[in-house]
């Protein structure tokens, strides 16, 4: 189906794939750039800031809105997940009511078969995010493998604060010799420093205040590892949050940007990032930093 007249305006807003794609081949012209920014809505101003690069990139822009069951492997956590799909699209109308939104159900993607394929991801599924949450990156290759063979796009946008995500996103593109670049985008904060994640509407103002811990507390983090070991670094961060009951501390560990395997000795010729995850009121919250 293919909605126009939001607000007045014709935007072009699609809710199945089919239709989606004969839009698509409609107005591609040769060389043109398709820009592309997978979400589950809920926007806020770090989605609309892949927009903003994708539209300065490339002749047309898409951007799916879909809540994907595979990658849920709590369903009470998919039950949560904020879903506001009538203020998105407004939002992403705001922004430029030229840009195509892909708002499609379970059953379009997965043709009443919501499950997923099995990847090899050459270990880095199995490392952090894959230890707490079994089959989650299973479900984020198989949609987005599917929503890039439906939109075919030249450039894909993803945010650094799923950093595990993204480098797996990379493998996926490459082992299945999709033809899409993807791009990794920085992380936007609140003024208080809260990386800006949909789940961000789940907490009340205070929690939302109390949770910029997380970034303080990945600065000091990043100070720190300059004199010391990731295991003095990393015992610290586990203190800091025992202090603070609101809190409970998951993970917090420093890993090779590239191989994302843990650190045990330092090497000047590579890169490292830590990585954070914490639950604040059964609110699970992820941020990443660079330390180099």
């Amino acid at each position: 189906m293919f909605a126009v007249n939001f607000n007045k305006t014709a935007m072009p807003i699609f809710y199945g794939k089919a239709p989606l794609r004969d839009y698509l081949k409609s107005i591609k012209i040769k060389n043109s750039k398709i820009g592309f920014v997978p979400t589950m809505g809920a926007l806020h101003q770090g989605h609309l800031s892949l927009m903003q690069n994708s539209l300065a990139d490339n002749d047309v822009t898409v951007v799916s809105i879909f809540v994907n069951p595979t990658q849920f492997n709590n369903p009470e956590d998919l039950a949560k997940y904020p879903r506001t799909l009538d203020v998105d699209i407004n939002k992403i109308h705001i922004l430029n009511p030229e840009i195509i939104v892909y708002a499609p159900s379970v059953d379009d993607i997965y043709d009443g078969n919501p499950s997923s394929q099995t990847f090899d991801f050459d270990g880095l599924e199995n490392l952090m995010e894959g230890k707490f949450r079994p089959g989650h990156f299973n479900g984020v290759g198989t949609i987005v493998k599917c929503l890039f063979e439906i939109v075919e796009p030249t450039n894909a946008y993803f945010g650094e604060k799923d950093f595990q995500q993204l480098q797996i996103i990379k493998k996926m593109v490459i082992k299945n010799k999709l033809k899409v670049n993807v791009i990794g985008c920085p992380i936007y904060r609140q003024t208080n420093g809260l990386a800006m994640s949909s789940r961000n509407e789940l907490l009340s103002p205070k929690e939302k205040e109390e949770a910029s811990l997380i970034y303080k507390t990945l600065l000091t983090a990043k100070e720190k590892f300059e004199k010391n070991s990731a295991l003095a670094v990393t015992k610290w961060v586990q203190k800091a949050f025992e202090k603070n009951l609101d809190f409970k501390l998951e993970y917090f560990e420093i890993a090779d940007e590239t191989t994302l395997l843990p650190l045990f000795r330092k090497n000047k010729s590579k890169k490292y990032r830590a990585f954070i995850v914490v639950f604040i009121n059964n609110v699970r919250l992820i941020d990443t930093i660079s330390l180099n």
